[in-house]
Protein backbone atom coordinates (compact mmCIF):
# COMPACT_ATOMS: atom_id res chain seq x y z
CA UNK A 1 0.00 0.00 0.00
CA UNK A 2 3.06 2.04 -0.34
CA UNK A 3 1.76 3.89 -3.41
CA UNK A 4 -1.75 4.84 -1.91
CA UNK A 5 -1.76 7.77 0.87
CA UNK A 6 -4.01 8.04 3.41
CA UNK A 7 -2.88 10.84 5.57
CA UNK A 8 -5.49 12.36 6.63
CA UNK A 9 -8.05 10.08 6.33
CA UNK A 10 -10.56 9.90 9.56
CA UNK A 11 -11.21 6.23 9.50
CA UNK A 12 -7.62 5.60 9.17
CA UNK A 13 -5.77 8.48 11.32
CA UNK A 14 -5.15 6.82 14.15
CA UNK A 15 -3.48 4.09 12.05
CA UNK A 16 0.12 3.79 11.45
CA UNK A 17 1.56 3.47 7.85
CA UNK A 18 2.44 -0.42 8.83
CA UNK A 19 -0.89 -0.90 10.40
CA UNK A 20 -2.21 0.49 7.37
CA UNK A 21 -0.02 -1.80 5.22
CA UNK A 22 -0.90 -5.15 7.38
CA UNK A 23 -4.26 -3.94 7.44
CA UNK A 24 -4.77 -4.42 3.31
CA UNK A 25 -2.65 -7.56 3.50
CA UNK A 26 -4.38 -10.23 1.27
CA UNK A 27 -7.84 -7.64 1.07
CA UNK A 28 -9.44 -7.29 -2.79
CA UNK A 29 -10.05 -3.49 -3.60
CA UNK A 30 -9.76 -1.73 -6.76
CA UNK A 31 -8.67 2.04 -7.66
CA UNK A 32 -10.97 3.88 -10.17
CA UNK A 33 -10.37 7.52 -11.66
CA UNK A 34 -13.60 9.57 -12.66
CA UNK A 35 -13.07 13.35 -14.47
CA UNK A 36 -14.62 16.48 -13.62
CA UNK A 37 -18.23 16.02 -14.61
CA UNK A 38 -18.38 12.09 -13.89
CA UNK A 39 -20.87 10.54 -12.02
CA UNK A 40 -19.40 8.41 -8.96
CA UNK A 41 -22.51 6.96 -7.62
CA UNK A 42 -26.35 7.41 -8.48
CA UNK A 43 -28.83 8.15 -5.78
CA UNK A 44 -30.37 5.36 -4.98
CA UNK A 45 -27.77 2.80 -6.02
CA UNK A 46 -26.55 0.05 -4.11
CA UNK A 47 -23.62 0.78 -2.02
CA UNK A 48 -21.62 -2.31 -2.19
CA UNK A 49 -18.39 -0.68 -1.52
CA UNK A 50 -16.08 1.39 1.01
CA UNK A 51 -15.31 4.17 -1.51
CA UNK A 52 -12.60 6.07 0.06
CA UNK A 53 -11.77 9.31 -2.34
CA UNK A 54 -7.80 9.24 -2.46
CA UNK A 55 -7.46 12.62 -4.80
CA UNK A 56 -9.67 15.03 -5.96
CA UNK A 57 -13.39 16.18 -5.09
CA UNK A 58 -16.92 15.43 -5.04
CA UNK A 59 -20.28 16.83 -4.55
CA UNK A 60 -23.84 15.33 -3.21
CA UNK A 61 -26.56 16.49 -4.70
CA UNK A 62 -30.15 15.68 -4.56
CA UNK A 63 -33.48 16.52 -6.02
CA UNK A 64 -35.41 18.87 -3.38
CA UNK A 65 -39.60 18.45 -3.39
CA UNK A 66 -39.55 21.51 -5.76
CA UNK A 67 -37.33 19.74 -8.75
CA UNK A 68 -34.46 21.75 -7.70
CA UNK A 69 -31.10 20.32 -6.79
CA UNK A 70 -29.72 20.62 -3.68
CA UNK A 71 -25.95 20.20 -2.68
CA UNK A 72 -25.84 18.15 0.07
CA UNK A 73 -21.98 17.92 0.89
CA UNK A 74 -18.87 18.93 -1.21
CA UNK A 75 -15.69 16.64 0.32
CA UNK A 76 -12.41 16.72 -0.67
CA UNK A 77 -9.64 13.85 -0.32
CA UNK A 78 -8.85 12.11 1.42
CA UNK A 79 -12.67 11.13 2.41
CA UNK A 80 -14.74 8.10 2.41
CA UNK A 81 -18.00 8.64 0.55
CA UNK A 82 -21.30 7.01 2.43
CA UNK A 83 -19.79 4.65 4.25
CA UNK A 84 -22.26 4.88 6.90
CA UNK A 85 -24.35 3.11 4.62
CA UNK A 86 -22.39 0.43 3.94
CA UNK A 87 -23.56 -1.74 6.53
CA UNK A 88 -27.57 -0.74 6.58
CA UNK A 89 -30.00 -2.88 5.58
CA UNK A 90 -31.04 -0.57 2.71
CA UNK A 91 -27.91 -0.14 1.49
CA UNK A 92 -28.37 2.59 -0.78
CA UNK A 93 -27.01 5.78 -1.84
CA UNK A 94 -29.07 8.75 -0.57
CA UNK A 95 -27.22 11.35 -3.16
CA UNK A 96 -25.93 11.76 -6.63
CA UNK A 97 -22.39 11.57 -6.33
CA UNK A 98 -20.54 13.84 -9.17
CA UNK A 99 -16.73 14.57 -9.47
CA UNK A 100 -15.82 17.88 -9.29
CA UNK A 101 -12.52 17.98 -10.27
CA UNK A 102 -10.02 14.66 -11.51
CA UNK A 103 -10.49 12.03 -8.66
CA UNK A 104 -9.14 8.89 -7.75
CA UNK A 105 -11.39 6.23 -5.21
CA UNK A 106 -10.42 3.18 -3.72
CA UNK A 107 -13.39 0.51 -3.82
CA UNK A 108 -13.24 -1.98 -0.80
CA UNK A 109 -15.81 -4.45 -1.16
CA UNK A 110 -18.46 -4.85 2.19
CA UNK A 111 -17.18 -8.23 2.97
CA UNK A 112 -13.26 -7.23 2.75
CA UNK A 113 -14.08 -4.26 5.08
CA UNK A 114 -15.42 -6.73 7.72
CA UNK A 115 -12.06 -8.55 7.69
CA UNK A 116 -10.27 -5.23 8.36
CA UNK A 117 -12.18 -4.89 11.32
CA UNK A 118 -11.25 -8.45 12.31
CA UNK A 119 -7.50 -7.06 11.68
CA UNK A 120 -7.60 -4.28 13.46
CA UNK A 121 -9.82 -2.63 16.27
CA UNK A 122 -8.65 0.27 15.77
CA UNK A 123 -9.95 1.01 12.49
CA UNK A 124 -13.15 -0.32 13.54
CA UNK A 125 -13.04 1.93 16.46
CA UNK A 126 -12.33 4.95 13.86
CA UNK A 127 -14.86 3.61 11.40
CA UNK A 128 -17.38 3.96 14.05
CA UNK A 129 -16.40 7.69 15.28
CA UNK A 130 -16.32 8.91 11.78
CA UNK A 131 -19.53 7.75 10.94
CA UNK A 132 -21.26 9.06 14.61
CA UNK A 133 -19.72 11.85 13.83
CA UNK A 134 -21.41 11.97 9.90
CA UNK A 135 -24.51 11.12 11.57
CA UNK A 136 -24.19 14.52 13.46
CA UNK A 137 -23.57 16.51 10.65
CA UNK A 138 -26.77 14.50 8.46
CA UNK A 139 -29.23 15.88 11.69
CA UNK A 140 -27.56 19.62 11.04
CA UNK A 141 -28.70 19.11 7.30
CA UNK A 142 -32.20 17.30 7.59
CA UNK A 143 -33.07 20.39 10.24
CA UNK A 144 -32.09 22.83 7.22
CA UNK A 145 -34.31 20.81 4.84
CA UNK A 146 -37.14 20.76 7.38
CA UNK A 147 -37.21 24.81 7.45
CA UNK A 148 -39.28 26.03 4.75
CA UNK A 149 -38.45 29.43 4.67
CA UNK A 150 -35.34 30.95 2.76
CA UNK A 151 -35.02 33.45 5.76
CA UNK A 152 -35.07 30.52 8.44
CA UNK A 153 -32.58 28.61 6.13
CA UNK A 154 -30.31 31.37 6.23
CA UNK A 155 -30.53 32.17 9.83
CA UNK A 156 -30.06 28.34 10.42
CA UNK A 157 -27.10 28.72 8.39
CA UNK A 158 -25.63 31.99 10.31
CA UNK A 159 -26.01 30.74 13.90
CA UNK A 160 -24.63 27.22 12.98
CA UNK A 161 -21.54 29.38 11.57
CA UNK A 162 -21.41 31.86 14.48
CA UNK A 163 -21.87 29.20 17.03
CA UNK A 164 -18.99 27.27 15.81
CA UNK A 165 -16.91 30.40 15.39
CA UNK A 166 -17.57 31.60 19.20
CA UNK A 167 -15.91 28.06 20.20
CA UNK A 168 -12.53 29.51 18.70
CA UNK A 169 -13.15 32.84 19.39
CA UNK A 170 -15.44 34.00 22.33
CA UNK A 171 -17.52 37.00 22.35
CA UNK A 172 -17.68 37.34 18.45
CA UNK A 173 -20.00 38.48 16.97
CA UNK A 174 -18.72 37.40 13.47
CA UNK A 175 -17.61 34.55 10.57
CA UNK A 176 -16.45 33.80 7.35
CA UNK A 177 -18.72 31.88 5.23
CA UNK A 178 -17.59 28.52 3.43
CA UNK A 179 -19.73 29.37 0.47
CA UNK A 180 -20.75 32.09 -1.72
CA UNK A 181 -24.41 33.04 -2.77
CA UNK A 182 -24.45 30.56 -5.75
CA UNK A 183 -22.98 27.80 -3.50
CA UNK A 184 -25.45 28.99 -0.70
CA UNK A 185 -28.89 28.83 -2.79
CA UNK A 186 -27.92 25.60 -4.03
CA UNK A 187 -27.33 24.00 -0.68
CA UNK A 188 -30.55 25.81 0.48
CA UNK A 189 -32.33 24.54 -2.93
CA UNK A 190 -33.56 28.06 -3.84
CA UNK A 191 -32.56 30.42 -6.95
CA UNK A 192 -29.82 32.83 -6.15
CA UNK A 193 -32.11 35.85 -6.87
CA UNK A 194 -34.56 35.00 -4.31
CA UNK A 195 -31.75 34.02 -1.94
CA UNK A 196 -29.92 37.83 -2.70
CA UNK A 197 -33.46 39.14 -2.08
CA UNK A 198 -33.33 37.42 1.32
CA UNK A 199 -30.07 38.64 2.20
CA UNK A 200 -31.22 42.12 1.05
CA UNK A 201 -34.39 42.46 3.48
CA UNK A 202 -32.30 40.85 6.71
CA UNK A 203 -29.45 43.78 5.73
CA UNK A 204 -32.17 46.53 5.71
CA UNK A 205 -34.03 45.55 9.01
CA UNK A 206 -30.46 45.46 10.74
CA UNK A 207 -30.46 41.93 11.27
CA UNK A 208 -27.07 41.25 9.64
CA UNK A 209 -24.48 42.58 7.64
CA UNK A 210 -22.91 40.39 4.40
CA UNK A 211 -19.63 41.83 2.67
CA UNK A 212 -18.56 38.99 0.62
CA UNK A 213 -18.28 35.80 2.48
CA UNK A 214 -18.10 37.59 5.93
CA UNK A 215 -21.65 37.26 8.04
CA UNK A 216 -22.07 40.15 10.76
CA UNK A 217 -24.79 39.40 12.93
CA UNK A 218 -26.30 42.53 14.63
CA UNK A 219 -29.15 40.97 15.68
CA UNK A 220 -28.86 37.73 17.18
CA UNK A 221 -32.56 37.26 18.80
CA UNK A 222 -34.84 38.15 15.02
CA UNK A 223 -32.36 35.60 13.76
CA UNK A 224 -33.88 32.81 16.03
CA UNK A 225 -37.37 34.42 15.96
CA UNK A 226 -36.86 33.09 11.77
CA UNK A 227 -36.50 29.82 12.50
CA UNK A 228 -40.15 29.67 13.43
Amino acid sequence: MKEIDFSGCPIMSSLSGERIKNLFEKIEFKINTYKKGDIVARQGSPCKYLNILLAGSVKTEMVAENGSVMTIENIAAVRPLASAFLFAENNIFPVDVIATDFCRIISIPRDEVLKMFQKDAGFLESYIKYNSNKTQFLSTRLQTLNIKTIKGKLAFYILEGLNKNLVLNPGTNKFRMDRNQTELAKYFGVSRPALARCISEMEGENIILIEHKEVKVINRAALQNLLG
